[in-house]
């Protein structure tokens, strides 16, 4: 993919940038405003070299994914304050290696930062040689079962959302 390096050249970036910058002043003021027009504009074209090309998502099943995944956090929070205020001799921790088929470096670093933020797991390593992302589950008494459905939850939909599609067309 041909790299952009005009002013919005990560649109998304831009945006998200001056989002934050909103919330953490806390204000919308004009000056707020002003700084988080310059924020989302000049960051992005400062480290344009650094930054992946700027891909096109799909918002449809993104947003599928945001309700997933917010769904999960909160069955996992119900899960993990069952499994430690109840008795602590029923864990069962594992390792668990997850298969990556993503080639998107954003969807792989999403897929990882999705499973640690699922309480009960911390994704530890993701090991580009091998193409797997170890895992460190809580409690995990199938570890092949619990990376079949991390695929599944997540990293289905995260090449739907940044890959090529089934007609070759680039996200």
């Amino acid at each position: 993919m041909k790299k952009k390096t005009g002013w919005l050249a990560h649109p998304w970036l831009s945006a998200l940038l001056a989002l934050s910058w909103l919330l953490l002043s806390q204000s919308i003021a004009p000056v707020h405003l002003l700084s988080a027009a310059l924020i989302g504009l000049l960051v992005p074209r400062l480290l344009h070299e650094a930054l992946p090309p700027a891909g096109r998502i799909r918002i449809a099943p993104a947003l599928r994914l945001t309700l997933v995944v917010l769904w999960d956090i909160v069955l996992s929070n119900i899960t993990v304050a069952r499994l430690v205020l109840g008795r602590m001799d029923r864990p069962q921790p594992a390792w668990v290696p997850v298969p990556l088929d993503l080639q998107h470096p954003t969807a792989i670093a999403l897929f990882a930062s999705i499973i640690t933020t699922t309480p009960g797991t911390v994704s530890c390593t993701v090991d580009e040689q091998h193409r797997l992302i170890w895992v460190h589950a809580l409690d995990c008494s199938d570890p092949a079962q619990a990376a079949a459905e991390m695929k599944a939850r997540y990293e289905t939909p995260l090449r739907e959302i940044f890959e090529a599609s089934p007609q070759g067309e680039t996200a």
